[in-house]
């Protein structure tokens, strides 16, 4: 598929085939993409904790507490629970605060104060977005959601995650199945003039 088409075919599926599951050889494929995603300082400083088993999968579901978010048949966690592989994108804050106080960075301390943001998070994302675009690319819908925060800690306690890893999202992947279009998209594109700036942000004089 050309690039051009799987940005414009790029959407947030909530909906899959819940008989067709994923060539091992494709999910490695999709995690194989998203760790050629840049990192500051080469650090990568990620994690994917790849879910293919039915039993891991409903324990991720449970765990978060997001099975019980949505009791109706047709609603879009129902509908996001038959994606056949979960990827949870964690990010190690640490790997950065070591990288950056090598002496090749010229930092002599792990300060996060340095940081302008955290690149920790920022860097897992871009790897969540490449796999993201290569579900689309093999033609699978693909959803990027986040964690509740309340069920971070019981989540990372089912599957051994250790202490310095923090979830960043967690993408569900499938073969696209019966689907709803977002009620959110209703809202539409705001217009390029309103979010692009060229040379300068105008003043509300100017605008």
């Amino acid at each position: 598929m050309e690039f051009d088409e799987v940005i414009r075919r790029r959407r947030m599926v909530r909906g899959y085939d819940p008989d067709r599951p994923i060539p091992p050889e494709l999910v490695d494929k999709i995690v194989r993409h998203g760790l050629r995603a840049p990192s500051a300082g080469f650090s990568q400083g990620w994690s994917f904790l790849v879910l293919t088993e039915p039993a891991d999968r409903a324990r991720y579901w449970e765990s978060t507490a997001l099975s019980s978010s949505s009791s109706s048949s047709d609603g879009w966690l129902t509908r996001m629970r038959t994606a056949p592989l979960i990827i949870v994108a964690l990010s190690n804050k640490s790997a950065y605060l070591d990288r950056y106080a090598d002496s090749d960075k010229g930092w002599t301390d792990r300060d996060e104060s340095r940081w302008s943001a955290p690149f920790w998070d920022i860097d897992t994302g871009f790897a969540a977005l490449l796999m993201h675009l290569t579900a689309v690319n093999e033609d699978l819908g693909s959803c990027f959601i986040g964690l509740p925060a309340a069920g971070v800690e019981s989540f990372k306690e089912a599957f051994g995650v250790p202490a310095e890893f923090s979830p960043v999202g967690t993408l569900t992947i499938g073969y696209r199945g019966a689907d709803k279009r977002s009620p959110s998209l209703r809202r539409g594109h705001r217009p390029v003039d309103d979010v692009v700036h060229h040379g300068r942000w105008a003043s509300q004089d100017e605008a």
